[in-house]
């Protein structure tokens, strides 16, 4: 499980006051930039006015034992990272979200997740910080934990205002503020393909070929730099070759026709030679100017390739996604990527210092100069005559005559008659 916490909201947002457990649960996919289904979401307050702080969500854990454990670490977490930032909650606000499963009702979902917003209750007020309002959203309806008034909080639940159509919504899209669809449905365009299965199978198979010609040239570290340059050769390619065709505006088929755009050999050679560091921190370097967006593309496009036996290998360009989405200001995008990226390699580095800098507020801007700088190393530098010794072996400055230097001082000589003259 991993915990995504967004630390900031835009300026705009700060404007809307928020009275009821409606407007709060109409709120919240534009919190978070997402509707976060599945999710415990805690949203941290501060001031008499309850300015919206940090936001922390998880995955709603499958086995009601584990429960109390993650209550009081999602509780202690939120409060200690706020802390960090910028000062101590004032209150929190639950959020419980969950669609109904085969034969349940979303009131159903409400009562059994009853004994979980307990228990995040009882941890926040362990730590001083009050539970001001905990709400469930399942099945297009919220009930409110708090508030046991059945006139404004029914026991069947209340719907949802429609999309876009309340104050929040009018704020956000001032703002700017887009919500990308469901948690879900953001994950499944980095989630391996599974159909049609022939083409499982045939990128199943060029991943084996691959790893058969690439792993031991890499491990015999003889060969590992022709490795490096064919792998970022084939991926400048992919980002010529998708810049050249613009995606459709719909998810869905934007994800259908850059599949198109990729074989299978290449995925294959592109994700054996991404878990070589060097060149994944090489190709970290795309995240700037108009290159940035495609190669966002291309990233979801090598991850969804990691498919069967490879899927431990989408570590490294889930990870690439969540860098250029994060250096692009996509955050929801870039924590969705680093949480899967997360639970595909626990112990993943990039991953994992990505994660924390996004939970802290990173600006992307010191680690891209960091890129610029290694990429400034690597540019080939221009030779310095006097910085080398001649190929006869004499020392500088005394070379042959008609040489580079007889030719220098001739011309310092014309030179110096000249500001005589």
């Amino acid at each position: 499980m991993t915990r995504h916490i967004d630390p900031s909201q835009p300026p705009a947002l700060d404007q809307i006051t928020l009275r009821s457990p409606g407007e709060l649960a109409d709120a919240l996919p534009y919190l978070m930039g997402f509707h976060p289904d599945d999710s415990i979401v805690l949203v941290a307050l501060h001031g008499d006015h309850g300015r919206f702080g940090g936001r922390l969500r998880l995955g709603i854990p499958a086995s009601p034992g584990e429960w109390p454990y993650v209550a009081d670490q999602l509780a202690d977490c939120l409060v200690s990272g706020s802390e960090r930032r910028a000062s101590r909650p004032d209150g929190i606000i639950v959020f419980l979200c969950q669609d109904p499963s085969a034969g349940e009702k979303g009131r159903d979902v409400m009562e059994r997740l009853r004994p979980l917003a307990q228990r995040l209750r009882t941890a926040c007020g362990a730590l001083d910080v009050p539970v001001l309002e905990a709400i469930c959203i399942s099945g297009g309806h919220f009930w409110s934990y708090c508030c046991p008034d059945a006139r404004c909080c029914p026991t069947d639940g209340t719907p949802l205002a429609l999309p876009g159509t309340s104050v929040m919504a009018a704020a956000a899209t001032y703002a700017g503020i887009q919500v990308r669809g469901s948690l879900r449905e953001m994950e499944a365009r980095l989630a391996p393909l599974t159909e049609p299965a022939s083409a499982v199978v045939a990128q199943e198979e060029a991943l084996d070929a691959a790893t058969a010609e690439l792993v031991p040239r890499i491990l015999g570290g003889v060969d590992r730099e022709t490795v490096r340059k064919e792998t970022l050769t084939l991926i400048r390619g992919l980002v010529q070759r998708l810049g050249r065709a613009p995606a459709p505006g719909r998810p869905t088929e934007a994800d259908t026709a850059d599949d198109g755009l990729v074989t299978d050999e290449e995925a294959a050679a592109i994700i054996l030679g991404l878990q070589d560091r060097t060149t994944r921190d090489r190709a970290a370097e795309w995240v700037e100017g108009p290159e940035a967006d495609v190669a966002l593309r291309v990233w979801r496009a090598i991850a969804r390739r990691c498919v069967g036996a490879y899927s431990d290998h989408a570590a490294a360009p889930l990870t690439l996604v969540g860098w250029v989405a994060m250096s692009t200001g996509d955050e929801p995008t870039a924590r969705v990527a680093l949480g899967m990226a997360l639970r595909v390699d626990p112990d993943y580095l990039f991953a994992k210092l990505l994660h924390q800098g996004a939970n802290e507020g990173l600006d992307p801007e010191l680690l891209r100069e960091c890129l610029r700088q290694e990429r400034g190393t690597r540019a080939p530098r221009r030779p310095t005559r006097m910085a080398t010794q001649p190929p006869s072996g004499r020392p500088h400055g005394r070379t042959r005559p008609g040489g580079h230097a007889s030719r220098g001082r001739a011309r310092a000589r014309r030179r110096a008659g000249q500001r005589r003259a």
